[in-house]
């Protein structure tokens, strides 16, 4: 039963990616119609920005996505006794090289990993989770984030963050140039056909940015139910994440000026809303529906 649950995760994640390229194309081609009239123009244009963008923020993902999120480096075990030694631990039992560690400076219980491969991965805490969890359940949300860095979900995130990342790029170019005084050609579209093909291009860039941070988050959720049975087979205590998930849902989001949105699938737990209506937009499973799973293993 678990086993497949993995294998459908996995197929799924495959296929939305595949979406996030087309979708991607999709944007190129609608902004190089409602720009140039090319829609050629527009895919070279998307591709040419996509390798630029998806290359730097690919290969500088753990400092950049540690900035976004205001995280300070731990320098050593002296820094946070418990929490370095959690981190080593669970990395030695998932056999992934000791990661770096960081600290959010928030009062929230979260906690996320990030990093385009095992050798480059770090972890980040929250000053709240180290508060309120004991030992087991710290345990148990770090063998979660080993489980990120095992699987290489952090490389999956950190492509997911930098295609959602150029897909807004590109539509907020488009967008602007309208306001610019561009998108006008009076002696070329004054027919039926091209003005629908620039309403469409414009509504496709208006909402762009939305259905990318919808897909990014489908593949954010799509990796949680994984992470969570591999912290339950490095640590052999699926108690000790049960009872952490459930105080983590009971409390309050953290400080937006500490979350940078593209990061908020990274986090063990929506670090910015609480909102159980709001499931589209949601960048995890329901945490009830986690704990159920959870608790059946």
């Amino acid at each position: 039963m678990l086993y497949d649950q993995i294998s459908q995760n996995k197929r799924k994640t495959v296929l939305l990616f595949i979406g996030f390229f087309i979708f991607l194309a999709i944007v190129g081609a609608a902004l190089g119609y409602f720009v140039w009239r090319s829609v050629s123009m527009g895919l070279m244009i998307t591709l040419v920005v996509g390798i630029v963008y998806v290359g730097y923020i690919y290969s500088q993902s753990t400092d950049i996505v540690m900035q976004m999120n205001h995280a300070q480096e731990l320098q050593g075990p002296d820094d946070a006794p418990e929490l370095w030694h959690i981190v080593e631990d669970m990395a030695l039992v998932a056999n992934v090289p000791m990661p770096r560690v960081f600290i959010v400076d928030d009062p929230s219980p979260n906690a996320f990993a990030t990093g385009n491969n095992p050798k480059n991965a770090a972890v980040a805490a929250t000053t709240g989770i180290l508060q309120r969890l004991n030992r087991t359940e710290l345990e148990g949300v770090m063998a979660h984030e080993m489980t990120h860095v095992r699987n290489y979900d952090i490389r999956i995130q950190t492509l997911a963050v930098a295609l959602t990342s150029v897909i807004a790029l590109l539509a907020n170019f488009g967008t602007n140039f309208m306001f610019w005084g561009g998108g006008r050609r009076d002696d070329e579209d004054n027919n039926s056909n091209n003005i629908l093909g620039i309403i469409v291009s414009l509504l496709v860039l208006i909402l762009a940015p939305i259905m990318g941070t919808v897909v990014q988050l489908a593949i954010s959720r799509n990796r949680e139910y994984l992470a969570d049975a591999g912290a339950v087979e490095l640590t052999r205590n699926p108690q000790g994440l049960i009872s952490a998930l459930q105080k983590i849902s009971q409390s309050e989001p953290m400080q937006e000026d500490n979350v940078a949105p593209s990061s908020a699938g990274l986090y063990i737990s929506n670090p910015l809303s609480r909102d159980k209506m709001n499931n589209l937009f949601s960048t995890h499973p329901p945490m009830e529906q986690r704990i159920a799973a959870l608790e059946k293993l």
